[in-house]
């Protein structure tokens, strides 16, 4: 994920709680109803995986659900760090990695949930990383243990002024999106104004995401041998929850 975590490193870490729109602990209580509504709440609340972490929304969520520790992933140290000066959870183990590096985090067989939220997965670089992640996955998660996805339908393209995308905008920042599509890739152009002494300020970057189906993920999902319980948009987002 070379190319998103320098766009994250660059401009959009500073800003994704802004983004967000909302405080820490309304976030939190979205995504434990979410992950209720998904299955979590039921079983072995043992290990949890929060891949792509950001600023601990999921990590958040799966500990006030009863869950002993989770293991944190993301490849931005400055979304790591806010994080861990958000809340002092000790369960919360953070680790400064990509998520191809899955393997060698989480023994095989050990974890009762694995995340994978927000559009973590789309970030990765191709899609034969896609369906590793989905093996390494399958692997780490005991028996039963469920695999939850949400993501962003890239798979259909937006055309004309469809593509520009106002995100948030208040006195102090605003941000838009302009989109721009490649037959596996979105290109993803972020760009920022930021109100500063001097005036505003004009920040700009650009990454890639993958342009994933939701039909083809659940195909690739029951290829491997997961069961598929729930598969629907939410919001904007598409989600997936899969059981071992």
């Amino acid at each position: 994920m070379s190319e998103a975590k320098r766009h994250y490193d660059r401009l959009l870490a500073a800003h994704y709680s802004w983004m967000s729109g909302a405080p820490l602990e309304k976030k939190v209580a979205e995504q434990r109803g979410l992950l209720t509504d998904l299955g979590l709440n039921g079983g072995p609340k043992g290990i949890a995986v929060d891949l792509g972490c950001g600023p601990g929304y999921q990590s958040f969520a799966l500990i006030d659900m009863g869950y002993n520790a989770v293991i944190a992933v993301d490849t931005s140290a400055d979304l790591l760090a806010e994080l861990k000066k958000a809340r002092t959870d000790s369960q919360v183990k953070t680790v400064l990695a990509d998520l191809r590096d899955f393997p060698m985090l989480v023994e095989q067989d050990s974890a009762d949930a694995i995340v994978c939220m927000g559009d973590t997965l789309t970030h990765l670089d191709e899609r034969s990383d896609v369906s590793k992640l989905y093996r390494d996955a399958y692997a780490a998660l005991a028996p039963g243990g469920r695999f939850v996805l949400t993501f962003r339908d890239l798979s259909q393209e937006l055309t004309g002024l469809d593509r520009f995308l106002s995100v948030r905008a208040d006195d102090q920042r605003v941000m838009t999106c302009v989109l721009e599509y490649e037959p596996e890739c979105v290109i993803v152009n972020d760009l920022i104004h930021v109100r500063e002494e001097s005036g505003w300020i004009f920040q700009k970057s650009r990454y890639r995401k993958l342009r994933l189906s939701p039909s083809e993920q659940v195909a690739e999902l029951k290829r491997i041998g997961f069961t598929i319980d729930h598969d629907r948009p939410i919001d904007r987002m598409h989600a997936i929850s899969a059981r071992k």
